[in-house]
């Protein structure tokens, strides 16, 4: 089955750093992934928008992380990666990775795409 995998969150203090990872895995191979992105959620707040990066390299970042975190993406790997610094504590938040399309080769079975597949999220927590 298609997945995302995140890892990388965890607790810091503010001020501190973290970096996240997201990796694409699928039954064969991946032939090509879109725009993959990181959202966050924290408690009681609406699902957010933070980074996102093209295939081509284009990225966009929202104005509550600009200039803090840099999204960047392995694409032979099929990862992303979201390096966070100067932690805030209103950072905290479960993060998701997402990818608005995955084209793959399934084993015996042929070309298949998966789209605006989620990662299962992980926590970010920042103490002041």
């Amino acid at each position: 089955q298609v997945q995302l995998v995140e890892s990388g969150g965890g607790l810091v203090e503010a001020g501190g750093s973290l970096r996240l990872s997201c990796a694409a895995s699928v039954p064969g191979s991946i032939l090509r992934i879109n725009t993959m992105s990181w959202y966050r959620q924290a408690p009681g707040k609406e699902r957010e928008w933070v980074a996102s990066i093209t295939s081509g390299g284009s990225i966009n970042y929202a104005d509550s992380v600009k200039g803090r975190f840099t999204i960047s993406r392995d694409n032979a790997n099929r990862t992303t990666f979201l390096q966070m610094h100067s932690l805030k504590p209103e950072d905290t938040a479960v993060y998701y990775c997402t990818a608005d399309r995955i084209l793959f080769r399934e084993h015996g079975v042929g070309d298949k795409e998966a789209i605006d597949y989620w990662g299962q999220g992980t926590q970010v927590t920042v103490s002041s």
